[in-house]
């Protein structure tokens, strides 16, 4: 077809024309788009004009040539004329923006015996997308000519030195990205797969229990780490294993532990092995509201990449089921009333199961302000009193176009958002983690100064519109750090990696005069086209991690280590001579605390001590952990924190001028350890480069520390369980929680008459199941709480083990639970709704003691009404606390952390004032003598059935002269 062309290169076809329209992602026109034939070299044909558009003449519509079509920023398309026998041909070209790649599947740990195989993988996408792969083993290279891999690598016949970490690079034209590294362990053939082994793990007793032995309230059941271990493989390489195996329980042991007046029974760990591992479920929970005045965000869309995934509810309440595989969980939050700028964050999550909280602080817009479009326009970023902005913006005349490319002439409303660093509150607002990838593909932190969001419309508010050659002017006044001046940048937010990419470069410029003064000013050049958010940042490479441990109590025990707290750590800069106020904050952080704490990074500085500050908090639940006192002097024994090392970090609570002030968070400086101390390397604060030393230091190494006052609460399960770890739950018929994926809370509300706050203890055993009747689940105390405005009126919500399946899924239990208030207690009364549930639905307890309320617990959930509260969930803390809120509350959807002890209540004792003779129910059961609350199974006589079925309802008979009955 056609004919060779003067350069020989090509084939000509001179009735023929092809026209072209070359776009960019919003669909705006890619001007200035240039256009190539594909040969030996590249040869220039054309260039899109203003709109988008381009014409060339000859091009033989024969289905061989190729067209290149590339712009700056933007990632270069490729394109073959069809093969059509008309003469006027039409295509068109939408360019994606160019970026690096970004890993989307890191290769997973795993286990082998030697002379097995593996199989590790890696997958990453990009614009354009990555074209090669290379992977590492301990940091170096293996050769791809030996090892013939691509995004996957697969070792044969495997020998023991090949264990250690591998991790995969993928590169494009646009620059490269590193995997996270996975584990591969290598043992013999023979050997075993787990230590077999269990580790120490302590369980605190009743306060009835207490242990002359070891001289404490403590009991050393084992456990066994759940870590990935070498167990049956299928046939075939894959990426991920059919079946996941990781070290657990594999034999358990019944022990009787004598307490004072009873004997408790226990489950103890005395064997670990290789088992399929626990499947759980990953849930990300929290709330969106205003920064400035806590509004909730009010059913907005919440996006993951491009795909919406779900909404906020009224109250800006969220939940989001992390999809297995998730390494970096990126969500933006949409409002769709425009009030709030959207907000991209980058939230952490228990990669072992479970829920995580968060409170996700949304910006509100401003209020947007009316430009000419022919006139140069002038916006001020950043308004502190006696203080100038940070930097401005500038418009220059008629810079704003249309997204089809055409000029626009007329009034623009202009939404310009910033959010301010100087201001230390604005700080959870931060968009994204503030990190980017470099050109060797490692991620690096950033150092704000300033993000601003954009929005620009018509008049009516009906058009989006775009504007081009717009300038930056950031005051060099604002940089504190003089280095920052040579390396600050304009950066922008991919909403769907949550990392920010290089847009332009700033130079300074002295000739600026503002207010009369001659200023030096920084300035970039930027066009705003499809992303809306930008940020003024500096790499820095002054790096460090904190350690931060979370507990139950100020005991600080390692057994009573919390995980799911987010640790939040704020960056600050302190301003000379007020070192105790900080100046400006540059980086947010969160981390998730694990079975060994959290590692959080930090900005640090080895030279001065001073250069960096970090406030550092901790929530669970939206709730507040407490710190470490710091006056009226330091306790480094408490703190977590030997001397003289915690001095040079001048560890301050933020109570620690004003005892009025929360104590919630603590500062310190920022001081990178010395390697020439001894004492400044065990702890708290790591070197970058040691991440794994902080990860895996143990509980003796300093750590900084945050404790949460639980209440007069006590949980205690025969087979053990933590319910922050859901990795550790046991397949055994006497566990609390049947199921490691669904944990279903119950609680009963008890309403106390009497002039005293009551311990209430309920005991929760077999009831039906042939398996464990009679045998105990386990025990809850809680004690119970005054009601504000009657003072001789107390409440409880006390937990017991709901009815259901156990764990093989074959048969229910009826729980058998006995709800037993401390010292002279009657039973007034039982919830009509409720006691006519339970005579309905057969067997029916025997309650002959007035002093407690015996049940078999209800199978249906039942609500407020029954005086029962029911919450089924993912993560047992979840369940609980949402079940607490609303037995709390007295109704089936609310919540209060108030008690209302009038509603909802579901069983009512009076009680009398005990003397002062009587002991506590957490220290004896003297009435009963020496007794077990062990039965043994087929012999519990604690139901029956009425004579007469179901016409003959008990009546509640007030009961008088009640002795106190212990526990």
């Amino acid at each position: 077809m056609g004919r060779i062309n003067a350069d020989c290169d090509a084939c000509m076809c001179e009735d023929a024309t092809l026209h072209g329209k070359v776009s960019l992602e919003d669909g705006s026109p890619a001007a200035d788009a240039r256009v190539y034939l594909q040969g030996e070299k590249l040869k220039l044909l054309t260039t899109a004009d203003h709109r988008g558009m381009f014409r060339i003449p000859g091009v033989c519509p024969d289905g061989k040539n190729t067209l290149k079509i590339k712009k700056a920023k933007y990632a270069t398309a490729t394109v073959t004329v069809p093969a059509s026998n008309r003469r006027n041909l039409a295509i068109q070209v939408q360019l994606q923006r160019s970026g690096k790649p970004y890993i989307f599947r890191s290769p997973e740990d795993k286990a082998r015996r030697v002379g097995q195989s593996v199989s590790l993988c890696c997958d990453a996408l990009g614009s354009p997308a990555p074209d090669r792969y290379l992977w590492y083993h301990n940091g170096s290279l293996l050769d791809p000519s030996l090892y013939k891999y691509k995004n996957s690598l697969v070792l044969k016949n495997l020998k023991r030195e090949q264990s250690g970490e591998y991790f995969c690079k993928a590169s494009s034209a646009g620059g490269s990205a590193k995997s996270q590294s996975a584990k591969l362990a290598v043992i013999g053939r023979q050997e075993a797969a787990c230590n077999p082994q269990p580790q120490s793990h302590l369980i605190r007793l009743p306060h009835d229990c207490f242990q002359k032995e070891t001289n404490s309230f403590y009991y050393d059941v084992g456990k066994c780490p759940s870590k990935t271990c070498a167990g049956k493989l299928d046939k075939g390489l894959r990426c991920k294993d059919n079946v996941s195996y990781c070290c657990g329980v594999s034999k358990m042991e019944t022990r009787d532990i004598s307490c004072n007046g009873y004997t408790l029974p226990t489950k103890i760990v005395v064997e670990c092995g290789c088992k399929k591992c626990t499947e759980t479920k990953i849930t990300v929970r929290g709330r969106a509201t205003a920064a400035d005045n806590g509004e909730p965000l009010r059913f907005g869309h919440i996006y993951m990449g491009n795909k919406r995934v779900s909404m906020t509810g009224y109250k800006g309440t969220f939940s989001i089921h992390v999809p297995a595989d998730t390494e970096r969980l990126v969500l933006t939050f949409v409002d769709r009333l425009q009030k709030f700028v959207n907000t991209t964050k980058v939230l952490p999550f228990k990669e072992n199961g479970g829920a995580v909280f968060h409170e996700i602080k949304l910006l509100r817009k401003q209020a947007p302000v009316t430009l000419e479009s022919t006139e140069t326009n002038v916006i001020s970023l950043g308004e502190m009193e006696e203080d100038d902005p940070i930097a401005e913006l500038e418009i220059p005349p008629d810079a704003f176009y249309r997204k089809n490319g055409e000029a626009y002439r007329g009034k623009v409303k202009a939404s310009v958002t910033f959010l301010d660093p100087r201001n230390i509150s604005t700080a959870p607002v931060t968009q994204s983690d503030l990190n980017f990838v470099d050109e060797e593909g490692d991620v690096f932190p950033l150092r704000t100064y300033g993000m601003f969001s954009v929005d620009f419309t018509n008049e009516q508010g009906t058009e989006s519109l775009n504007a081009e050659e717009v300038k930056v002017h950031l005051d060099a006044a604002q940089v504190k750090m003089p280095e920052h001046l040579q390396e600050m940048k304009l950066w922008s937010l991919n909403p769907e990696t949550g990392l920010w990419e290089e847009e332009g470069d700033f130079n300074l410029e002295k000739s600026r005069r503002r207010k009369r003064e001659e200023r030096t000013f920084l300035v970039g050049n930027m066009e705003i086209k499809e992303r809306r958010l930008f940020n003024l940042d500096v790499p820095e490479s002054r790096r460090c991690y904190i350690k931060v441990r979370a507990y139950r109590s100020e005991r600080f025990l390692q057994s009573e280590q919390i995980q799911g707290v987010v640790i939040s750590v704020i960056n600050t800069e302190p301003e000379p001579g007020f070192s105790s106020n900080p100046r400006a904050w540059g980086r947010f952080d969160s981390v998730v605390t694990g079975p060994n704490g959290a590692c959080v990074p930090a900005f640090c500085d080895e030279q001065n001590p001073k250069a960096y500050a970090a406030y550092i908090l901790a929530s669970m639940g939206g709730e507040e952990l407490e710190a470490v006192s710091s006056a009226p002097k330091l306790n480094p024994n408490a703190i977590g924190v030997p001397q003289p090392y915690l001095n040079k970090l001048n560890y301050r609570r933020t109570d620690h001028e004003d005892p009025n002030t929360k104590k919630t968070a603590f500062s310190i400086n920022m001081a990178k350890p010395s390697p020439n101390s001894p004492e400044e390397n065990n702890g708290p604060i790591y070197a970058y480069e040691n991440l794994r030393e902080c990860e895996e230091a143990p509980h003796s190494a300093a750590h900084f520390r945050f404790y949460r006052i639980e209440g007069d609460r006590y949980d205690y399960n025969t087979v053990p369980f933590s319910e922050d770890d859901l990795m550790s739950w046991t397949d055994d018929y006497l566990a609390w929680w049947p199921k490691p994926m669904e944990f279903r809370a119950c609680y009963i509300k008890v309403k106390i008459n009497g002039p005293q706050e009551v311990n209430v203890r309920s005991r929760n055993m077999g009831g039906t199941h042939p398996r464990t009747i009679g045998q105990l689940y386990g025990i809850r105390d809680v004690r119970s709480i005054r009601d504000p405005e009657q003072r001789d009126v107390s409440a409880a919500c006390l937990e017991f083990k709901c009815s259901g399946m156990l764990f093989d899924q074959d048969r229910v239990d009826r729980t058998l639970v006995k709800v037993v208030p401390q010292g002279s207690c009657r039973r007034e009364s039982v919830n009509s709704m409720l006691h006519e549930y339970l005579v309905n639905h057969l067997p029916m307890a025997t309650n002959n003691d007035s002093s407690e309320y015996t049940m078999l617990a209800p199978l249906d959930p039942l609500g407020h009404n029954y005086g029962i509260y029911t919450v089924t969930d993912q993560d047992p803390r979840i369940a609980k606390e949402i079940a607490l809120g609303r037995c709390f509350d007295g109704t089936s959807d609310g919540t209060s952390r108030t008690m209302k002890s009038n509603i909802g209540v579901g069983l009512t004792f009076t009680c009398s004032e005990r003397s002062p003779a009587e002991q506590s129910i957490f220290q004896s059961q003297r009435n009963s003598g020496q007794q077990s609350i062990l039965v043994q199974p087929g012999e519990s006589p604690a139901y029956r059935r009425p004579p007469s079925s179901r016409q003959t309802p008990q009546r509640r008979i007030p009961m008088t002269g009640q002795r106190s009955r212990p526990y």
